[in-house]
């Protein structure tokens, strides 16, 4: 007979149970477009800009296999982007821990080079990929398949007859970072966007930069019920967790990525492809 007390006692033994097989075996193989439409003061003059954001690959078998990295990029291209973003993390961490097997950043770089956009792909390096190599081999994977990867380094393009910057970002973790020797490469007033890597930069990004898109935190990659984020590897701790943030009047975008570092699970932040809808500001 199935008592009260028994089913409390089984569905306690249950729940760990349940929440691990998710954790590991269900969110992880999630995929959500997850969507944001700023129009930011600094954005007067700009284009409606189609911006897709992908970040903290963190390429593993048997996760983030080449497969699944190509059909994330197929996906991207479905949402007709004017832009790709990739901010950074293609390299995985948990393989120094004896936890599933690399993928090389060529067979990354392939999966990837399948990304369509009419204002190209554009890359920096993540703190993952300085670790392993000093990042060449991520660069060099990147360039022979036409990918740019942008340290420290502004780029201007054009939509719709209407010029703007993009900015990209040396790592910021091993200090790799210059953002005044980027910003003094800006050479008109055209608006500009920055990418880099880890959200912490963000304290001290001018009112100059229209939007800032970052990656890094995975959103925390596991955020439990009742309890909330349980770690943000940012010096702020949860401020730049994830999502949207304004902070006096300059707009941040926080992706919680596509992959998993640590152990390879994720529970209340499933994978995400991030697309911006950046619109001119109205009066």
């Amino acid at each position: 007979m199935l008592t009260r007390r028994n089913f409390l006692l089984k569905a306690g033994l249950a729940t760990p149970l349940l929440f691990g097989g998710y954790a590991f075996g269900v969110e992880p193989r999630r995929l959500l477009a997850t969507q944001y439409q700023p129009a930011p003061r600094q954005w007067r003059g700009g284009p409606t800009l189609r911006i897709a954001v992908l970040a903290d690959i963190h390429a593993i078998n048997p996760w983030m296999t080449p497969a699944h990295i190509e059909q994330i990029a197929l996906t991207t291209n479905a949402l007709k982007p004017d832009i790709v973003l990739l901010a950074g993390d293609y390299e995985a961490g948990m393989g120094r821990f004896g936890v599933g097997s690399f993928v090389p950043m060529s067979e990354c770089a392939r999966a990837l080079s399948v990304l369509r956009a009419p204002l190209g792909v554009h890359a920096v390096l993540g703190n993952h990929d300085i670790g392993w190599h000093d990042g060449d081999n991520v660069r060099r994977a990147f360039k022979a398949h036409g990918i740019q990867v942008m340290e420290n380094a502004a780029l201007r393009l054009t939509k719709d007859g209407r010029p703007f910057w993009l900015l990209g970002l040396g790592d910021g973790n091993y200090g790799l970072d210059d953002l005044p020797g980027t910003l003094a490469k800006i050479g008109d007033d055209a608006p500009a966007i920055l990418l880099a890597h880890e959200p912490d930069i963000f304290v001290d990004v001018p009112d100059r930069i229209a939007l800032t898109v970052c990656g890094h935190t995975h959103g925390g990659q596991v955020v439990l019920p009742g309890v909330g984020v349980l770690h943000v590897p940012s010096r702020f701790g949860k401020r730049f967790a994830y999502g949207h943030v304004i902070e006096e009047d300059r707009h941040l975008i926080v992706s919680g990525g596509l992959g998993m570092t640590g152990l390879p699970v994720r529970f209340g932040v499933p994978p995400e492809i991030v697309l911006i809808t950046l619109k001119p500001f109205a009066i």
